[in-house]
């Protein structure tokens, strides 16, 4: 009797405990919700910290002076971006051009290149493999440099061409890693299912290959765009008269002093890549689960 009214009294204990973990367990939740916290509060730090210059951008480009005091909410600076600048909108449709342009041209180089490489062996591969990553270990200051010296040498006129070509080149390790990493999970029976069912490598090729390579493909690509847009030590090396882009508008804009009108454009900017960012992620998702 006694034994069966101790177990009674401590489930009541219990319950009115709220049915705690003992012991270890207990620690080692304490341990972990203490943690937990404390990560919670470094990453919004971050946040914060990573997001506040956008937040100041955003707030002065509404002001209605060029100066750092607020004198009032005004939509003018927005008016000069759409109506009264020119050749900033010369300078946006460079790098737009510049950036589908190249990134296309990288993308088709660069998948065919990690095809040939994941699946053929030649002699020269591993010298392909390791030249082909040189763009992304050397500073952008030496490929700008050379760069403009192989075009003088040649006798290239520099200008939009130049810039595409340069563009095109350093994109290019970029779509061939992303490509090759897809690769590498790639399940050759396909090939030789495809084969077994009379396709030959063309059709292997298009139906095949390329389909299950896409998700590297697309990343590459959308990789190559986004280096395109914000390169600017490249760009400024192998840009020659009348073929500035936005980055090179932005630097020569601010040398004396930061314009509300680049504060406008950056909003802007801002506002469209998180509009295309929401608008491609379904689609992304579609093309990585084929």
């Amino acid at each position: 009797m006694a034994f069966e009214f101790k177990k009674l009294r401590n489930l009541i204990v219990t319950r009115l405990r709220g049915n705690k973990p003992q012991g270890e367990a207990n620690r080692h939740a304490r341990r972990v919700s203490s943690y937990f916290s404390f990560s919670q509060a470094m990453f919004i730090a971050v946040l914060i910290f990573l997001f506040m210059p956008l937040f100041v951008l955003v707030f002065y480009s509404f002001n209605s002076t060029r100066s750092m005091n607020w004198s009032g909410f005004s939509f003018i600076w927005y008016e000069q971006l759409l109506f009264h600048s020119r050749g900033l909108w010369r300078s946006f449709g460079n790098t737009i051009f510049i950036a589908l342009t190249s990134a296309f041209s990288a993308t088709l180089i660069g998948t065919v290149g990690a095809i040939g490489v994941s699946f053929y062996r030649f002699r020269l591969r591993s010298f392909v493999q390791t030249i082909s990553f040189m763009p992304m270990v050397l500073p952008e200051i030496i490929i700008g440099v050379s760069l403009a010296v192989f075009f003088a040498g040649v006798g290239v006129k520099l200008g939009l061409l130049t810039i595409y070509i340069a563009h095109t080149a350093f994109n290019l390790p970029f779509v061939f890693l992303m490509v090759m990493a897809r690769l590498d999970e790639f399940d050759y029976s396909i090939i030789e299912a495809a084969h077994d069912l009379g396709a030959d490598e063309k059709q292997t090729f298009l139906h095949v290959t390329i389909p299950v390579s896409m998700p590297g493909i697309v990343s590459g690509f959308l990789t190559a765009v986004t280096m395109s847009l914000e390169d600017f030590v490249i760009t400024y090396f192998v840009a020659g008269p009348g073929s500035s882009t936005l980055p090179l508008y932005i630097y020569s804009a601010i040398r004396f002093g930061i314009s509300p009108v680049i504060n406008a454009l950056s909003v802007v900017m801002i506002l469209g890549t998180v509009l295309l960012t929401y608008l491609l992620r379904n689609f992304l998702k579609y093309i990585a689960a084929k």
